[in-house]
């Protein structure tokens, strides 16, 4: 295992403290470049909007085109909680767009890899 060893800004700890935060997070933070309240916000106002996600419109065309062509569709899930609840849920919101086909997979990490990987999706 390797330790990693962090310079800790004090003057980011005492803006994060002074902000609510507890002093050992605090330190934590700071150590990861968390410097103001600001970056803790993950209020759904911070998220970028579908315009600004590279290449989000190809998607919405390549999805609504397959929908419309009664393609197969196959989400690549997760073994983890939430993985599995974004698997549940793209699942239900295809169906509810009309996608008739829709399939997953959860693929085995040793043997497949992490992530979308060239053999997944050739299945």
């Amino acid at each position: 295992m390797k330790i990693t060893v962090r310079d800790i800004p004090p003057r980011a700890v005492w803006a994060l403290e002074q902000g609510g935060v507890h002093p050992l997070l605090a330190r934590l933070y700071a150590a990861r470049g968390v410097s103001a309240m600001d970056d803790l916000d993950e209020g759904l106002g911070r998220l970028l909007l579908p315009s600004e996600l590279r290449g989000a419109q190809q998607a919405a065309t390549l999805l609504a085109d397959a929908i419309a062509q009664h393609k197969r569709l196959c989400i690549v899930a997760d073994y983890d909680c939430d993985g599995a609840t974004a698997c549940a849920v793209g699942i239900r919101g295809l169906r509810l767009l009309g996608a008739r086909h829709v399939d997953y997979i959860v693929p085995d990490r040793v043997r497949d890899g992490y992530g979308l990987t060239a053999p997944i999706a050739q299945r």
